[in-house]
């Protein structure tokens, strides 16, 4: 499973700048009394500062939604092109995501 910045600060897409601070400060605490001496963190730890530095910058983070929505419309694409071509298995095709939430993506990404 691949995880996005707003994964490792639990946060969801769109947080405001003071949720995304209160949520990293949330995460290093957390962390910090979750582990027990033998649970090696620093890479989790590392994820955590690097989805803050990311996200509490406005146009880090407008460059990385973009991204973000980039690759979510290509997976889009794959597959729905592995669906026309294989069908579903029922006689019957899957639908694209709706117009709107491609518009959605692509207003963030703008």
């Amino acid at each position: 499973m691949i995880y996005t910045y707003y994964d490792y600060l639990e946060l969801p897409f769109g947080a405001t700048p003071a949720r995304i601070e209160a949520a990293f400060l949330g995460q290093l605490e957390r962390l910090r009394y979750g582990s027990s001496s033998d649970q090696d963190m620093t890479g989790v730890i590392a994820m955590v500062h690097s989805a803050y530095k990311v996200l509490s910058d406005p146009e880090a983070r407008r460059r990385y939604d973009a991204t973000l929505a980039r690759e979510a419309a290509m997976a889009d694409a794959e597959l729905k092109a592995t669906l026309d071509h294989h069908g579903t298995g029922t006689g019957q095709r899957l639908q694209a995501a709706p117009d709107s939430l491609r518009d959605a993506l692509a207003a963030i990404a703008a």
